[in-house]
């Protein structure tokens, strides 16, 4: 891999996680919980596959990189559905 992606995928992940942090101090949770929560989620998912795939080297392995990446979503998924249970959605 060389530095130049490497330097895309950091500057990706903090580009994620201002975003992330701009969305919680927005008071967004307050009106919308649900789509905060979707959108968090999906920032969370978006910057886990980011490590996953650059820092780990799963991108040299797409068979690896698909097992994880349904790995993974099914535990996001898991996760906003427990989340959202107690709201009664």
């Amino acid at each position: 891999m060389t530095r130049r992606s490497l330097y895309i995928a950091l500057g990706t992940l903090v580009l994620l996680t201002l975003g992330s942090s701009l969305l919680s101090f927005s008071g967004v949770w307050a009106k919308w919980p649900v789509a905060a929560a979707v959108v968090v989620m999906a920032l969370a998912w978006q910057k886990a596959r980011i490590i996953l795939g650059k820092y780990l080297g799963l991108v040299q392995a797409p068979a690896w990189q698909r097992g994880f990446d349904v790995a993974l979503t099914g535990v996001c998924l898991l996760l906003l559905a427990l989340y959202l249970a107690p709201l009664g959605l």
